[in-house]
């Protein structure tokens, strides 16, 4: 991938995809563009799960404060992922930061999640030592359960025997999060751009402290967060 440019203006964010930048741009054809990569809204310098989240924040924000996002693409460039528990690690920070913030009928579908997702973290064994505070622990995500306490007995009962394979977590569980997330949170909060928002700099930021391998040579990421920091923003 050739390294990061800088345009000289850039295109406006709106929702959808756009033919061209001069059409307007979503906020990962913003990313493909300062990747230097064909212009697209699934670029290859971002995590498809990012990725997926960060069109679903940019299509269900305002037109007034959708702009508010921008500063946040270059934090996505180079985010790739390092593999099945970054993957988790994401989709459990988000059921988490939006599961209280919901509607009842998301509420079940991440907590769902979150016990899918736990399920998965228990295959790939404890938490190595230098990623401890980076991202939840199964422990952890009991305590978020335990915040929608019916809620996740509707989801235990209906569906938590099910095996997970690798390939169902990454096509189907980790995407539906994401959208139920973003849904939720939308339905929920009359205005609701600053807690979109706030659900993507969490994927982010969970992102970039499980980040093994640095962004991309000149691409500014969210500011390194103090141990903790996750159990603050999904009120642990």
């Amino acid at each position: 991938m050739s390294a990061m440019k800088t345009p000289d203006s850039m295109p406006i964010l709106s929702r959808g995809s756009h033919r061209r930048p001069s059409k307007g741009a979503c906020f990962m054809e913003m990313a493909s563009h300062l990747a230097g990569e064909r212009w697209s809204d699934h670029p290859q310098c971002t995590h498809p799960l990012l990725a997926e989240l960060a069109r679903l924040v940019n299509d269900n924000s305002s037109d007034r404060h959708r702009s508010d996002l921008a500063i946040l693409v270059p934090s996505v460039v180079g985010l790739r992922g390092t593999g099945l528990r970054w993957e988790a690690a994401v989709t459990a920070a988000v059921a988490a930061h939006a599961i209280t913030r919901v509607p009842q009928a998301s509420q079940r579908a991440l907590a769902a999640g979150l016990l899918s997702t736990q399920r998965m973290m228990e295959s790939l064994g404890p938490v190595p030592e230098d990623l401890r505070g980076a991202c939840l622990s199964v422990e952890e995500i009991d305590e978020v359960l335990a915040l929608v306490p019916g809620e996740t007995r509707w989801a235990r009962k209906f569906g938590n025997s099910r095996t997970i394979s690798e390939k169902s977590f990454r096509t189907r569980i980790a995407p539906t999060v994401m959208r139920c997330a973003v849904k939720g949170i939308s339905a929920s909060e009359e205005d609701c751009d600053q807690p979109l928002r706030e659900l993507l700099e969490v994927a982010i930021g969970t992102a970039c402290r499980l980040q093994e391998e640095p962004a991309e040579a000149g691409v500014p990421m969210l500011a390194a967060r103090p141990r903790g920091w996750l159990r603050k923003a999904v009120n642990l």
